[in-house]
């Protein structure tokens, strides 16, 4: 948990989970190790000094917590259990009396970024906006409503999405096809959902320039600011 050092009682301050990408992977207890998760971190901390309280959420299915844990079953394409710790996470913040629960938002990369889009898609009802980078939204190729990886993918369930999300995503990723955002974002627009989409050209699964990183910075701030504060409705946009 980060929360923001000027917090008093009373206070109902907007929330915001994020969840790590793997899923084999853990969040720490201070600065990460590997790649992407120190600048995760260190996002967490910055929001928290932004005045939200953020929850790094260590899913079933990741390490560090035993191998039950690890091999935790009905997970990924075969049932997508770990989101019901995603939910758990948010009802929990939900209770907290310094979190206004009508104000939680979620974010995530990769993994994180295919249990962002499912929170936004199952739980719209819970999670006011999310924030999904290069996220994985349909397991596999087979659109059969009846298959279980159809079933555990986000859209399968995007008649009920309709909260906001901010995409992004390198056009040259070569861990998430870039397809994946694509036809995510088709199916936003068919059903009306309100999306923001940012696309770096010739950039890979976890942007490389350090100016795109502090332009990511901005519009998660502007983003979030909208969403879990008193600005302006979205509408349909696309960069």
């Amino acid at each position: 948990m980060f929360v923001p050092k000027d917090i008093r009682p009373g206070d109902k301050r907007p929330a915001i989970i994020f969840v790590h990408g793997g899923p084999i992977r853990q969040m720490l207890l201070g600065y990460h190790y590997m790649e992407f998760y120190h600048l995760a971190y260190a996002i967490n901390q910055w929001l928290s000094t932004q005045g939200y309280v953020v929850m790094s959420i260590n899913y079933r299915g990741g390490i560090g917590y035993g191998k039950s844990f690890r091999t935790a079953p009905n997970t990924n394409a075969r049932g997508n259990s770990e989101y019901q710790d995603v939910v758990a996470g948010a009802k929990y913040l939900q209770s907290r009396p310094d979190v206004d629960p009508k104000r939680i938002a979620i974010w995530g990369l990769s993994y994180g970024g295919l249990l962002t889009a499912q929170a936004l898609a199952r739980n719209s009802d819970i999670f006011v906006a999310g924030i999904d980078l290069a996220g994985v939204h349909l397991y596999g190729s087979n659109l059969d409503p009846e298959n279980l990886a159809y079933q555990s993918s986000a859209i399968s369930a995007i008649d009920k999405w309709k909260s906001p999300v901010l995409l992004i995503q390198g056009d040259d990723d070569r861990n998430v096809n870039f397809a994946q955002t694509v036809g995510l974002v088709d199916l936003l627009r068919a059903h009306d959902v309100p999306y923001e989409l940012i696309v770096f050209p010739d950039d890979v699964h976890e942007t490389l320039l350090y100016k795109r990183w502090l332009y990511t910075f901005d519009r998660f701030e502007d983003f979030l600011n909208r969403h879990l504060g008193q600005g302006p409705v979205l509408t349909n946009s696309g960069r």
